[in-house]
């Protein structure tokens, strides 16, 4: 693990006053680079080779217009841990801002032990996202008395609607669900998924089964700075999901010939603004701050 105390001595060697603000090139890198332009930092992306033109041509900075300076193609994301490539980051007196690009494509340990750039917030929280390592999101959740739909630990169990989470066969970052409601529903489905090769065997046993719940979905985006010890709601949004919108968009008897032909697909293609009634908004602070709470507790931060 990279110590903090090798961070500060890289930092003692920029020139603070010429601070570049990086990010890996996906995800919200378009949202970071523009946020760090409108403070007055320059940006630079790290890009992957056939990705690159979204920054170096369409959003490039030149004459009034566009917000990312720099662009380092690389032929893989997880390329960024290559000496040559943080040399690169630091002789621009780089600020690392991570997204879930960099946490998907780049391996948990190399980051953590190999990418000698600074990083704005953690570099050994981030993981904690993951499904499957210890005292995960969901036991974070669970410290800090936010409500979730109820786990089941064992298919043999499900006694109610349920949705399965599991990794799919040729992308395990993302994941497939399917909806059962009992043993032998769960098996039927899961059963069909593995003869289609849209998941293994294997990742089924690691797979996340949760009580399904109907509501209004929305995105809570936080974010907290011990500099301050203040709590910020940056936005409400929700997803956009293909093939699923498409589908929901639908009258139910076209809903219902649909289905006859075609599977749902949850695959993210976006998000987009909502809004909540203010009558809520204190409890959703009071959860940001319970979970903020419980961090500070468990791993005894700042």
């Amino acid at each position: 693990m990279i110590s903090q105390k090798q961070i500060s001595k890289l930092l003692e060697n920029y020139d603070h006053k010429n601070i570049t603000i990086g990010v890996l090139g996906g995800h919200s890198a378009l949202d970071v680079c523009r946020g760090a332009h409108s403070h007055g930092f320059k940006t630079v992306v790290v890009a992957q080779k056939g990705r690159e033109k979204t920054y170096a041509k369409y959003y490039k900075r030149r004459e009034g217009i566009g917000f990312v300076d720099e662009v380092i193609v690389v032929n893989k994301f997880s390329d960024i841990t290559k000496k040559e490539v943080q040399e690169e980051l630091r002789k621009r007196n780089t600020l690392f801002v991570h997204n879930r690009y960099f946490w998907v494509y780049c391996n948990f340990k190399d980051i953590e032990s190999k990418f000698m750039v600074p990083i704005y917030g953690t570099r050994d929280m981030v993981k904690l996202e993951e499904r499957d390592v210890p005292k995960n999101q969901y036991f974070l959740l669970e410290k800090a008395r936010i409500r979730t739909p109820k786990i089941f630990k064992e298919p043999k169990k499900i006694d109610r609607l349920v949705i399965v989470k599991v990794a799919e066969a040729k992308r395990g970052y993302e994941r497939a669900f399917f909806l059962c409601s009992s043993y032998r529903d769960y098996r039927e489905k899961s059963t069909e998924l593995i003869n289609k090769k849209i998941i293994k065997k294997t990742d089924l046993n690691k797979a996340v089964i949760e009580e399904y719940i109907i509501g209004a979905h929305v995105n809570f985006n936080f974010f907290y700075s011990p500099l301050n010890d203040e709590l910020e709601l940056m936005g409400t949004d929700t997803r956009r999901q293909t093939n699923l919108d498409g589908i929901l968009r639908l009258p139910a008897a076209e809903q219902l010939e649909v289905l006859n032909h075609i599977k749902p697909k949850y695959i993210e293609t976006g998000h987009y603004t909502v809004t909540i009634k203010e009558s809520l908004l204190e409890k959703v602070f009071e959860m940001g701050e319970r979970f903020v709470v419980s961090l500070r507790l468990l791993y005894k931060l700042w």
